[in-house]
C-alpha cells in the first residue's frame, strides 16, 4: 500500500501544534496585558482640567483639606466636586486677576458651573459610596493615591473588581482609625494585623458580607 504521508509530515504537524499553543498562550498573555494596561485602566493617565488645579500645591503644599472642596465625601455617596464659589472662596483675595482663573471668573459670571474632568469613574453597573468607606476608615490615599504630590490629577489604581475584592476580603489590612483617612501618607503601624482586626470590630464591619454581589452590584 502507497505511504500518503511521509515521515516529515509528523514532524510538521507537532511543530504547528506547537505553535497553535504557542500562538494561543501569546494571545492570552496580550489579553491580560492589554486589561491590566493603562491603555485600559488609565492609571497613571493625567488628565487636564478647565482651570488647572494643582493638588501638589494646594494640599501638599498649603495643607488643604480634602473636605474644603469635597464637601459630601463623608456624608453622600458622591464626593462633591469644587463649586465656583468654593474656588473663588480663596481666589477673589489670592492672584485674583490670574489669566488661569479666566473659566473661574467666566463661570460665576455666565451661572454654568465649572465642568470638572472625572478622573476616577466607575461602570454604570457599580454602586460606590464615599461616605461608607471614609467612615469605616478606609483613607482617602487608598484609592486616590498620594493626590498630594499631584501637579495634575491621574488615576493612581485600575479599581477593577479584583482590586477592590482585595480589601473586602481583609480589611484589616487596609482600615486606619478615622483621624487618619485624610492623612498623606500615613504608614500601618507594625501591629496592623491587630489594630486592624480591633477597627474591624469597633466599625462594625460585617466582613462576610463584604463580598456579596449585592454589595457593589444593585
Amino acid at each position: 500500500m502507497t505511504q500518503l504521508f511521509q515521515p516529515l509530515t509528523n514532524i510538521i504537524v507537532k511543530i504547528g501544534l506547537l505553535g497553535a499553543v504557542l500562538l494561543l498562550i501569546g494571545l492570552a498573555g496580550l489579553g491580560y496585558y492589554l486589561v491590566t494596561s493603562p491603555y485600559l485602566t488609565e492609571v497613571g493617565v493625567a488628565k487636564a482640567q478647565p482651570v488647572p488645579y494643582s493638588h501638589q500645591q494646594h494640599v501638599g503644599g498649603l495643607g488643604l483639606d480634602c473636605r474644603y472642596c469635597h464637601t459630601s465625601v463623608d456624608q453622600s455617596s458622591f464626593a462633591g466636586l469644587p463649586s465656583t464659589e468654593t474656588c473663588l472662596g480663596c481666589h477673589t483675595q489670592i492672584k485674583a486677576e490670574s489669566p488661569l482663573l479666566e473659566p473661574v471668573r467666566a463661570s460665576l459670571q455666565n451661572e454654568q458651573p465649572l465642568a470638572w474632568i472625572r478622573v476616577n469613574n466607575l461602570p454604570d453597573f457599580v454602586f460606590f459610596n464615599h461616605s461608607i468607606h471614609v467612615n469605616k476608615g478606609v483613607g482617602c490615599e487608598t484609592c486616590h493615591g498620594r493626590i498630594d504630590q499631584m501637579p495634575v490629577v491621574a488615576k493612581a489604581v485600575p479599581l477593577h473588581m479584583a482590586w477592590c475584592l482585595e480589601c473586602h476580603r481583609a480589611p484589616e489590612q487596609f482600615i486606619r482609625p478615622r483621624e487618619a483617612v485624610f492623612t498623606m501618607g500615613w504608614q500601618p503601624p507594625t501591629d496592623q494585623a491587630t489594630l486592624g482586626k480591633q477597627l474591624v470590630a469597633d466599625y462594625d464591619i460585617a466582613v462576610n458580607q463584604l463580598t456579596d454581589c449585592s454589595i457593589c452590584h444593585r
